[in-house]
């Protein structure tokens, strides 16, 4: 008996396969945002500085703190404020900052996964070199060059910023076509040009209203250009066979993203702690 083949899944940039072997389609954030993010938490942090300088100030000049201890508390507030508090935010919120909540984005793993203290901890231990003492430069000189947008502390710590605003589940629309739920079933659809899918989803909406000739001409033509990530054709008119492509596409784009939602409910989702002791057998 030949042994069986192994089945190859083509996973691109953006997707991450799931324990149930379906690539979802992931959105890391964009540069500019991302660094909007950034640029959020630090301003933050410079206010918390600036408000211990002026307090610390006071105290010195009105004689209620010596001035000896001042560079003491200093060192201890900057760490605070560097190391100690990002840490303790990014772990606590799931991945999240104020900056991040603000652009709409979470610190995960590159596999997808939540972020824990570790990977928090090296983040900000790096940040006090690419953001604190370079003002972001090298932060911003190292994720112009990485394709999720990565600073040195995510290289390091495996991590991405992923964007948590995903859009809305895909609407109720024409269903796979009667002739067609036997091809259906064993379909191969590739992943669409993003052109292409976004005329075919405008043919399915508008096609009642076009004119038969028309219809017909355009239909044809967006066949001939599916085909090409169709695998088998199946035989029958364009549109039917356009249909059924449309139908199929947003079935499984919508299981994708319920995946997607459950993984991002279940990033945010409380650890329980683990029980104690051995269970009984």
């Amino acid at each position: 008996m030949p042994a069986e083949r192994p089945t190859i899944i083509d996973i691109h940039q953006d997707e991450v396969l799931t324990g149930e072997a379906v690539a979802l389609d992931v959105q890391p954030v964009g540069y500019f945002l991302r660094a909007l993010g950034v640029i959020i938490d630090m301003l933050l942090g410079f206010a918390a500085l600036l408000l211990f300088a002026l307090g610390a100030g006071w105290l010195v000049t009105n004689g209620a703190l010596d001035g000896a201890v001042v560079p003491i508390l200093t060192i201890v507030m900057l760490v605070l404020v560097m190391v100690v508090i990002p840490t303790v935010v990014e772990t606590a919120g799931h991945g999240r900052s104020l900056g991040r909540l603000a652009v709409g984005a979470r610190i995960v793993r590159s596999d997808g996964g939540a972020a824990g203290f570790r990977q928090a901890f090296i983040r900000a231990l790096v940040g006090v070199f690419e953001l604190w003492f370079t003002l972001g430069a090298v932060a911003a000189l190292v994720g112009a060059f990485t394709p999720r947008s990565q600073r040195l502390g995510d290289l390091l710590a495996g991590t991405y910023s992923e964007r948590t605003r995903t859009p809305r589940l895909p609407e109720a629309g024409l269903g796979i076509p009667p002739v067609l739920a036997e091809w259906a079933g064993v379909a191969d659809v590739a992943r669409l040009p993003e052109p292409l899918s976004r005329r075919l989803a405008q043919f399915a909406r508008s096609a009642t209203s076009m004119e038969p000739a028309a219809r017909a001409r355009t239909a044809a033509s967006l066949a001939r250009e599916t085909a090409e990530f169709v695998s088998p054709v199946p035989a029958g008119d364009p549109e039917t066979f356009l249909i059924g492509v449309v139908a199929l596409r947003r079935a499984r784009e919508l299981r994708a993203l319920q995946l997607e939602t459950a993984r991002v409910e279940a990033l945010t989702a409380p650890v329980s702690a683990p029980p104690r002791g051995f269970p009984d057998r």
